[in-house]
């Protein structure tokens, strides 16, 4: 019986390519699957932010329509309530609540509060004129003074009632005996108002294109006033002077 050789390219085998090709479709279908996911994950996103957008501009819309000083009333409401709620629990448990204050406030900001607050009686808004420059004076001088209790009670029992509540109709001319403390007192202001005039000097503008026609301060002095009583009849003649055309 004859052997049959066949030829090794001649048999049938499998095929190399399918396997190849299976894996290139399964990872396109992986990449075409994240693709839609980071898809979904933008879309997601985009209408996250398109809500914090409206709901940004909503609220805009809402502030602006509010008063101006709409976040300090705020603010101040907060901090009423808060100090209403810190009152109520300090006298619950029977603590002063001036004194548990204080514990939380520094000594810069004690300083500087009363700094604001004695600004705020006394405000220095700068000159306007001599009646405002002397109520301010007086405002100034009178919360200094000191009520003295006892010599007001002595006042009070050796001076009539009538006079002592004095009226428009009342005379009370020479009733009234100042004390030697309230005497120095007063001394004592008006040295000091002295003292302090005497330290002030105005700043007064110095030109450097001026003439020199002085050889001291108190010769620029004498010019100066001069000048000021006799300058509108001597300018000709100091013309005249200057560009050496005087008769």
């Amino acid at each position: 019986m004859a052997a049959v050789v066949l030829d090794d390219k001649s048999t049938p085998g499998p095929s190399t390519s399918e396997p190849g090709s299976a894996k290139s479709k399964f990872a396109a279908a992986l990449k075409h699957e994240e693709r839609l996911k980071k898809i979904k994950e933008l879309q997601l996103k985009r209408n996250e932010a398109r809500k914090l957008n409206h709901a940004e501009v909503i609220e805009e819309d809402r502030r602006n329509k509010l008063p101006e000083n709409w976040q300090s009333r705020k603010a101040r409401a907060e901090w009423i309530l808060d100090d209403e709620e810190k009152q109520k629990k300090a006298k619950a448990d029977g603590y002063d609540y001036d004194r548990v204050k204080r514990l939380d406030v520094t000594a810069e900001d004690a300083d500087r509060w009363d700094r604001m607050k004695k600004k705020k009686q006394n405000p220095d808004q700068g000159f306007s004129s001599y009646e405002d420059a002397t109520v301010r004076q007086y405002d100034r001088l009178t919360k200094q003074m000191k009520p003295d209790m006892d010599e007001y009670e002595t006042q009070k029992a050796t001076i009539d009632e009538d006079d002592f509540y004095a009226s428009s109709d009342s005379l009370y001319h020479g009733c009234h005996k100042p004390s030697e403390k309230s005497v120095d007192r007063m001394v004592e202001d008006v040295y000091k108002t002295i003292d302090k005039r005497g330290k002030y000097s105005r700043r007064r503008k110095f030109n450097d294109d001026d003439d020199i026609d002085y050889i001291n301060e108190r010769n620029a002095k004498f010019n100066k006033k001069a000048e000021r009583f006799f300058g509108q009849y001597t300018a000709e003649i100091k013309q005249n002077l200057e560009r050496g055309t005087a008769v």
